[in-house]
């Protein structure tokens, strides 16, 4: 009984990593008041980070980073928006490692062998490696009046090749980075 709810926790556990959630970072200025901002301008991809990206992925991010300013309120504007927002995004691939071992030992065994006869039991060691493309968004929000940097999130997440699937998640996962930000939606 205590191998199959060891197995049960052993196999939630893993498909909750394998869902691979955004993880999101912020930092922000305590000392702003976000209050007084009522638009936003878009820098752009800073050091052409979004040559990764296709075009329907940028549009994609663009469409819905302005519904999550629009949520809150926010006007945007061609330029020099009260709030000036860059973005930056990293692709890296990472390797996966899994491991399964499906040991099946002999109960009642002294020193490898029971009083039936030997053994030791047998074990079938599973091991895979896969490679996985993983994405980091960083995103700069500036003060157009003194330049400085008033918030930022750095979001993680891993990169799935299924363009359909990107269709559903990138909104979610804008979401989930605009969640912190001080403006909040109306």
């Amino acid at each position: 009984m205590k191998i199959i709810r060891l197995f049960s926790i052993l196999t939630i556990a893993m498909a909750m990593v394998s869902c691979s959630p955004i993880k999101v970072v912020v930092d922000q200025n305590e000392n702003t008041d976000f209050s007084k901002y009522k638009t936003y301008s878009f820098l752009g991809w800073q050091n052409h980070s979004d040559e990764n990206l296709s075009d329907s992925d940028k549009a994609l991010l663009r469409d819905s980073f302005t519904k999550e300013f629009e949520r809150r309120g926010l006007q945007k504007v061609t330029s020099r928006g009260d709030m000036e927002i860059s973005l930056y995004i990293v692709l890296s691939t990472e390797t996966a490692v899994s491991g399964y071992n499906d040991y099946v030992g002999r109960h009642g065994s002294y020193g490898g062998y029971n009083h039936y006869g030997g053994g030791y039991g047998y074990s079938n060691n599973t091991y895979k490696q896969r490679e996985k493309m993983v994405g980091t968004m960083i995103m700069n929000i500036y003060d157009k009046e003194s330049n400085k940097q008033i918030w930022q999130a750095v979001a993680t997440k891993t990169v799935t090749e299924n363009l359909n699937k990107r269709k559903r998640t990138i909104p979610t996962n804008v979401r989930a980075i605009m969640r912190d930000l001080p403006v909040k939606p109306n």
